[in-house]
């Protein structure tokens, strides 16, 4: 039985939401990752102090337990990071001093442009946003970017890549993070500055426009960014199965309750928290580059970040794994279907 050890894994782009869903879902990411990077698109998004450090708290009681099987009521301790961001604002340099201890990142959003974003930037003026950026680079916070303009839906990562260069140019000091990249366009950005870098989602390797809508309409596979192109789907996979040094893996596992996504007006995210590293350990092992694993989902992220997650060993074996249909009231992407590896143990 073939079988594959990764340590310290990270999601560097994770929602985990708040309330009765946090407590449906966090665990299925603490489990099996040392950390991840938690998005502040609640609802108020992360603005403050004082709400960065309550919601910090809210995510470890949750993840503070897990059950060790479905069938059992025994309950183990298990340790994850979760590294926290600040929804982007003009905000002044002595507010960031202040906050810069509690945060990995700031995450910035185009106004409208995904779930709970209204509050994001509405017109990319550098001047406007320059003592901002320059205080973010100062004091070596990284900058993450949801990367849309409002254009047609397919192009707008590609309308974007204008702003990125204007960002990367304007402020070479500032690291930059292209979060859930989708394209070729954005691939081929990556080399063009050294202060860019990406996140890499599971189903954005896995499927194309085709796999949401080619047929009957998929909604479990609907996200923002939208799936886009064969070429877009084998740039995205040529980069992170190199294990090139800048790109590294977020999930944006998005749930959504069942009846938002098999709705009119579908909510945009997959959910793949709980399945994510055996469906990689599949992708990157079905194209001989399962060595690279280990960069793709922790190596890249502490060298870009500068961080040390706890220690934490996820073993892999490659043996069947069935998904199961929901997870309290959230489906995940292979819902039902069998995968070829399996976690077999998490120390």
């Amino acid at each position: 039985m073939k079988q594959h050890t990764l340590l310290m894994p990270l999601d560097m782009h994770l929602h985990l939401r708040d309330g009765v869903m946090m407590e449906h879902i966090a665990n299925l990411s603490s489990y099996s990752f040392s950390g991840a990077l938690v998005m502040p698109n609640l609802v108020p998004p992360l603005k403050t102090k004082s709400d960065v450090i309550a919601y910090k708290e809210r995510i470890l009681h949750c993840t503070g337990v897990v059950p060790t099987d479905e069938d059992e009521e025994f309950m183990s301790e298990q340790d994850f990071e979760p590294y926290m961001s600040l929804f982007y604002d003009n905000y002044s340099k002595e507010f960031l001093e202040d906050i810069s201890e509690e945060i990995l990142a700031i995450k910035l959003y185009p106004a409208g442009i995904t779930t709970n974003s209204e509050g994001g930037v509405s017109n990319f003026d550098i001047e406007s946003m320059r003592e901002t950026l320059e205080a973010i680079s100062e004091l070596e916070i990284p900058l993450c970017v949801h990367g849309e303009s409002n254009g047609f839906v397919m192009d707008r990562e590609t309308e974007f890549m204008s702003v990125y260069e204007l960002l990367a140019s304007n402020f070479p000091n500032l690291k930059i993070i292209m979060e859930h990249i989708t394209t070729k366009d954005a691939v081929e950005m990556l080399d063009k500055y050294d202060n860019l870098y990406a996140t890499i989602t599971l189903h954005h390797l896995l499927i194309t426009l085709d796999d949401v809508a080619g047929g009957m309409l998929k909604p479990h596979l609907f996200c923002k960014p939208i799936a886009k192109r064969p070429q877009d789907q084998q740039a995205l996979l040529k980069v992170a199965l190199d294990a090139h040094p800048k790109v590294m893996f977020g999930s944006d596992s998005a749930p959504h309750p069942q009846h938002a996504k098999e709705a009119c007006g579908c909510a945009a995210g997959v959910f793949t928290a709980p399945i994510a590293l055996q469906a990689l350990c599949e992708l990157f092992d079905k194209h001989d580059k399962l060595d690279n694993l280990q960069y793709f989902v922790s190596d890249n992220a502490q060298s870009i970040y500068g961080i040390c997650p706890d220690f934490k060993e996820v073993v892999l074996v490659e043996e069947p794994f069935k998904v199961p249909d929901i997870y309290t009231d959230v489906v995940p992407m292979f819902a039902g279907e069998t995968l070829k590896w399996s976690i077999e143990d998490v120390d």
